[in-house]
């Protein structure tokens, strides 16, 4: 499997990647490739190097809202204003379970707003890039991703818990499963092992653009490593926090009112492989960050890759390393 990163890694000029692979709770395999910062020639370590994740804050904020949902503080078909009462009323009633399944006709990111270089205080202050615009199409009648929709999420999650969203995530979420390493991506703050962030142009990595996530962290705007995301896998395969019932709800896709099954469930994309092995997983791409989680619960596998560029061209590489750890009888070094 090693081979396999080194020679993605010197074909397409990646700077840095970072992968792991758990199995039946322990961690199997764990190396860093390259390096997580070029300037400084800081090499890449599993364990701590943190990298933006993207829309892998999406499982992590789904394990938030699992937590509401079973402490009786959310109704994930309520409409959002119960819980966001400055959100204003669309054409359909928007709910979490919507939000979470894109099913909600909230819009996505246009034309530079991914680029974004601005800083937002608030979790309410994000909200207004895209509150006042008409929704896609009907609640529940079409699924299209929408990282809006997230953000909204967080603001629900604010509404429904009392506390602010970075801070329910902190001592809900990422203590009490171990995420020791995952934190909320500030600009502004000294964060120890913070890697760099690239793009290829031509094969070769240069920096890329100086933005701040300020206004999407549900969506996309925490720093991880690759350790923290199989320790993640692992808390779902394990109710480590949420009841077997909980996972089992967000892990099944949702569907269109038209009974079009989406592939998605809440905040996490579900699915079946040409095996047949059942997995529920995300990807993540930011600027400087491209991000691979996969479960796959009946196998008790669970494999997380991360490189610090924009867009890696990974053309399969997380999944042809999970398939030689599900094709393997023994366990792969």
């Amino acid at each position: 499997a090693a081979d396999l990163v080194r020679a993605f890694m010197e074909e397409s000029g990646t700077p840095g990647v970072a992968v792991t692979v758990g199995i039946a709770g322990d961690i199997v395999w764990s190396e860093g490739f390259g390096y997580a910062d070029l300037e400084q020639l800081v090499p890449v370590c599993p364990s701590i190097s943190l990298f933006r994740v993207g829309s892998v804050a999406k499982p992590m904020t789904a394990t938030a809202i699992g937590l509401l949902v079973q402490d009786g503080k959310l109704d994930l078909d309520a409409p959002v204003q119960q819980y966001v009462r400055a959100f204003p009323v669309k054409s359909g009633t928007v709910t979490t379970r919507l939000l979470a399944g894109h099913l909600a006709g909230i819009r996505h990111y246009r034309g530079e707003e991914f680029l974004s270089p601005k800083h937002y205080e608030t979790v309410a202050e994000g909200l207004t890039i895209f509150q006042e615009d008409d929704l896609l199409f009907a609640p529940g009648s079409d699924y299209s991703y929408s990282s809006y929709g997230w953000n909204l999420i967080s603001a629900v999650i604010e509404g429904a818990s009392g506390e602010g969203f970075l801070s329910f995530m902190k001592e809900h979420v990422f203590d009490p499963v171990g995420l020791r390493n995952t934190v909320a991506d500030q600009v502004t703050d000294i964060i120890t092992n913070r890697g760099r962030y690239y793009e290829l142009v031509d094969g070769r990595a240069v920096n890329s653009p100086s933005v701040d996530n300020s206004y999407k962290w549900a969506g996309g705007g925490f720093l991880s490593t690759s350790e923290d995301l199989v320790r993640l896998g692992f808390s779902y395969l394990y109710a480590e926090i949420l009841k077997p019932e909980t996972i089992e709800m967000m892990w099944t896709s949702q569907q269109t009112t038209s009974g079009e099954t989406t592939g998605y469930g809440i905040g996490w994309s579900v699915g079946v492989d040409d095996d047949g092995n059942r997995f529920a997983g995300h990807t993540g791409g930011s600027v400087g960050g491209s991000t691979f989680l996969r479960v796959y619960p009946d196998r008790e596998l669970v494999v997380a890759v991360i490189a610090n560029v924009s867009s890696a061209p990974y053309q399969g590489l997380p999944v042809q390393i999970a398939e030689i750890y599900l094709e393997a009888e023994v366990p792969v070094e």
